[in-house]
């Protein structure tokens, strides 16, 4: 019997890069700005360990591809929102049970010197069916970032 989410099996996705024009300022919205994506898809892998098949498991190009659309596409004023899209967009794959999502703003329009601001959130797939808003993850929770 696999291990599963629960035990801590997850496929990592890190520093993806991808331009967008999200933001409150009307400076954020008029050119594209660089994000940086962290993906944790959680998940049991013993199948595709076992099986040695791409088939029984999340695939990690499809889950960048998702980030890519949702970051290129429409406009968002916050990173939450943004985040908790990438979020839905990543459990429609039945076999991811949760994700977090880590977006951060490369270029924030801030009077202060920042490497980046951002946002972590934590989804879990609910009763089973679709995406789903769960309880953040304990101890992964992010000062909400704009």
């Amino acid at each position: 019997m696999g291990r599963g989410a629960s035990d801590g099996d997850r496929i990592e996705l890190r520093g993806l890069r991808v331009d967008g024009v999200h933001g409150v300022l009307e400076e954020e919205r008029l050119h594209a700005q660089p994000f940086e994506v962290d993906l944790d898809l959680f998940l049991d892998t013993e199948p595709a360990a076992s099986a040695d098949d791409l088939a029984a498991t999340a695939d990690y190009a499809a889950a960048a591809d998702a980030v890519v659309a949702v970051v290129t596409g429409p406009p968002r004023r916050l990173l939450e929102s943004l985040a908790a899209a990438i979020a839905d967009r990543v459990l429609a794959d039945r076999r991811v049970e949760s994700v977090t999502v880590v977006i951060r703003k490369l270029r924030p329009p801030l009077a202060h010197e920042v490497a980046s601001t951002g946002v972590r959130i934590h989804r879990r797939r609910v009763g089973g069916a679709g995406p789903g808003r769960g309880a953040p993850e304990p101890g992964r929770g992010a000062p909400e970032s704009r």
